[in-house]
């Protein structure tokens, strides 16, 4: 029987951190070690993730946009989050197909409360009333110094609106991902994604693997 037939319910994993930690090279990473292991995977984004989500990420991501409220930011982030976990998250881990998700939650902890400033105590409330119960069963937050994260996102395409904020900005969010992970050692796995390439991989795959082992039978 394939470690897929032993479960029930799918998993859920997330990729997490700052511009350019490259999470969607990771992500690729993550869904090929899964597969070896005859695990059913899915791969999706935030925001987006939904026909509808899709079309909020375009808005919130557009640079014309910018000086858009910081509540407005906020509630379409948890907007698209909505669709994205009915119309996608849920049905497939209900189906026991395990999720891969390039940003979630957290990145609204580290974007909007570290970042914008938001009081985290309004993020806990939209959280608990968009998701119900529902928490990824495993983060792997990439890190690397936000001055190097930039240049890597700075070869790559022009700037959409999250990428054009400042280095302060963005040290702001590292510093909120990494009290994430202080405060959640048991879900969030540091991973240091400034060495070469092969060396984070191999972080990410021993990082998947002892997870798969625990659960798996």
């Amino acid at each position: 029987m394939t470690p897929q037939g032993r479960l029930t319910r799918g998993r859920f994993i997330t990729l997490e951190g700052v511009e350019g930690a490259g999470k969607t090279t990771q992500l690729a990473v993550t869904r090929r070690c899964l597969e070896d292991k005859d695990i059913r995977v899915i791969a999706t984004r935030e925001p987006g993730g939904s026909p509808i989500g899709e079309r909020i990420r375009a808005l919130l991501l557009d640079p014309s946009c910018k000086g858009m409220a910081t509540d407005a930011e906020l509630l379409l982030m948890f907007a698209a989050r909505a669709e994205h976990i009915a119309k996608t998250i849920r049905p497939a881990l209900e189906q026991g197909i395990w999720v891969l998700c390039d940003r979630f939650t957290d990145a609204t902890y580290a974007y909007q409360g570290g970042g914008r400033g938001v009081d985290p105590a309004r993020i806990a409330f939209l959280e608990d009333s968009v998701q119900g119960s529902l928490r990824p069963d495993l983060t792997l937050l990439l890190d690397l110094p936000v001055a190097r994260g930039l240049e890597r996102a700075g070869k790559r395409s022009a700037p959409d609106r999250f990428e054009s904020e400042s280095q302060r900005f963005f040290e702001a969010v590292r510093e909120a991902y990494l009290a994430i992970s202080e405060s959640q050692p048991q879900r969030v796995r540091l991973i240091d994604a400034s060495p070469p390439l092969e060396q984070v991989s191999e972080q990410v795959r021993s990082a998947v693997a002892t997870f798969v082992e625990a659960i798996v039978p």
